[in-house]
This record gives structure tokens, sequence and C-alpha cells, in this order.
């Protein structure tokens, strides 16, 4: 259930699947802080929310990847608000490439700081205001990359190495913020579009990805969905 006014941080929004995600945020008429590593590309998102629908937005920038950055994107956060009710933790870079040797020193670093150390570090700066919440979630757009035994993937091994560092302190999270009321959730879909048919033989598309946050934080607080799992279409 949602009501007007909700709190939430969308990161990884200035584009695919985080813009759809705090469009239909503000659509339900929450206000959206949606950050990017292009601060450009999160205001192009603001501008969206603010044509229409019930909700609000304000954009910021953030380099996952960069602490600086992190922390001056949490800084501001609490400098406007003294709450967040939801943070979507979506932003990381996909790193494609089947060998080692295809991808650069630098590609690896970025990509693992981004999604792992990013992820952490933001979750640990925002938790003060999550807490300060009477409804708060954490929701971790993680991957199937980050399953035992996942391989059906073409993404670069080190994306492989950030999504099971996600997916290890998204399942630790959860256990030690459960008494607290904090739900962690997060979601492991395969490699998946951004549009297109929704039918049973066809590829995950972002929207259903979306809808199935939307389910997750808008159950009752005694109902705690630690992770969904899908099912991939794509042959073997």
């Amino acid at each position: 259930m949602f009501s007007n006014g909700l709190r939430v941080v969308v990161t990884g929004a200035g584009r695919d699947t985080g813009r759809t995600l705090a469009l239909a945020f503000a659509e339900r008429g929450a206000h959206v802080a949606v950050s990017a590593r292009d601060p450009a590309a999160a205001g192009r998102t603001a501008d969206l929310i603010a044509q229409g629908g019930a909700g609000s937005a304000e954009a910021f920038g953030c380099d996952l990847a960069n602490p600086d950055s992190v922390r001056g994107f949490a800084a501001a956060l609490a400098d406007r608000t003294d709450r967040i009710d939801i943070l979507v933790n979506n932003g990381a870079a996909y790193l494609p490439g089947a060998g080692l040797d295809d991808a650069s020193d630098d590609d690896i670093v970025a990509t693992i700081a981004g999604a792992a150390t990013g992820t952490v570090l933001l979750t640990r700066h925002l938790l003060p205001l999550l807490r300060a919440s009477d409804r708060p979630d954490i929701v971790n757009l993680v991957s199937a990359c980050g399953e035992v035994g996942h391989h059906r993937s073409d993404a670069h091994p080190a994306y492989y190495a950030a999504k099971h560092a996600q997916a290890g302190f998204a399942g630790i999270l959860s256990h030690r913020l459960r008494a607290e009321g904090i739900r962690v959730i997060s979601l492991y879909p395969p490699d998946f579009e951004q549009d297109g048919p929704r039918g049973p033989g066809t590829p995950l598309t972002a929207r259903s990805v979306v809808e199935c946050v939307l389910f997750a934080v808008g159950q009752p607080r005694d109902c705690f969905i630690r992770e969904f799992h899908f099912e991939q279409v794509r042959p073997e």
C-alpha cells in the first residue's frame, strides 16, 4: 500500500530501469531523489516526473565508484529531508566480456567499486534517515549473476564478482536489520530487456522487474520478502 509523500531514493536513475523505477514511484505520489553518475541524465528523469504524475523529484549527481561522491550525495539528502522511506540500490555499471582480458584494469575497478563498495557506503550513510522512517525498505537490484552457480550471462567475471558482493551484503543486512523493522529486499533478475512483449515465452522486461519492486514494498509491515528469483527463458 502506498501513500502520498513517501520519500524514495533511486540510484542509477538517469536511464533505463532506474528511470522506470523513479517514474513508477512518482506516479504513486512519492517524492523521489533521483541520482545518476551523470547529473544531466538525473535531471532529465526529474524533468519527466515534473511533467506528469502525482509525485515530485530532485536530481543529484552521484558516482557510486567514488566514495567522496557517495558521501556528498548522502550529505545533500540529509540537508533536505529528515527521513528516507525507501532506498533503491539500482546503480551499477554493466561490464561485458567473457574473458578477464576483455576489460581494462580501470573498468574492472570501477565495476566492482560502483556495485559493491558504492552500495555498502551509500546504505551505511543513509541508514540514519531510514531508521527515522516508520516504514523503511532497502531494495537491491542485484542480478542473477549474484546467484551461486549462475553462468548464463555474457557479463565480465568482474561483474559477477561485484554482484556476488552485493548479494552477500544484502543477505547479512536483511538478517541484522530485521529486528529494527527495516526490510531488505533483493531482486536477482537474469539479463532482461527494457521493453518488449510480456508473454510466457519472452524475455523478462524492466517493467516486470519494477512491478516486483512495487509489490514488495507495498506489502504490510509483517511481510518480509527477502528475495525474488526468476526463471530464465533463454535457451542454454
